[in-house]
């Protein structure tokens, strides 16, 4: 047992935050996605809604400040310009860990597939709530000033 960890930062998500480099991207998603079959690095946190394991990587991990669209949620195919309920707990945990906002770039159904495809780590959650999906980039954990 370690100090200061979620219980959700299980052996395998550490592995995998720790393993990222600087633009390396994780999709975290929802219950309904097809996560084994796409996952190239499969992480699973069945019992975590996703809001709970979005807080959980940015505890460990910073968002890229190098891009304009650090953060990315999926469209809803049928009302793309709605912002559903787990969506919006996405975007408080974010602006949270980061300190600022950070604006959620919402990226068609399709486009959210490939990119999670390229993405590091899937980390497949237990949220049931659809269009649980969200993707983030990984940016550079500056060194103390002195």
């Amino acid at each position: 047992m370690l100090k200061g960890l979620s219980v959700l930062h299980t052996p395998e998500l550490l592995h995998a935050l720790a393993s990222m480099g600087h633009g390396d991207e994780i999709a975290l998603v929802d219950c309904h996605f097809p996560a084994v079959s796409v996952a190239s690095c499969l992480v699973r946190l069945d019992g975590a809604e996703l809001p709970a394991a979005l807080a959980a990587c940015l505890q460990l991990m910073p968002l890229d400040t190098f891009v304009d669209q650090p953060a990315a949620r999926m469209l809803q195919v049928h009302a793309p310009d709605e912002i559903p309920e787990v969506q919006r707990l996405c975007q408080i945990e974010i602006d949270a860990a980061e300190g600022r906002h950070v604006a959620l770039a919402g990226i068609p159904r399709e486009a959210f597939y490939e990119r999670a495809r390229l993405a590091y780590a899937v980390v497949a959650t237990g949220e049931q709530r659809t269009y649980g999906c969200i993707l983030i980039k990984k940016g550079v954990v500056l060194p103390p000033k002195q």
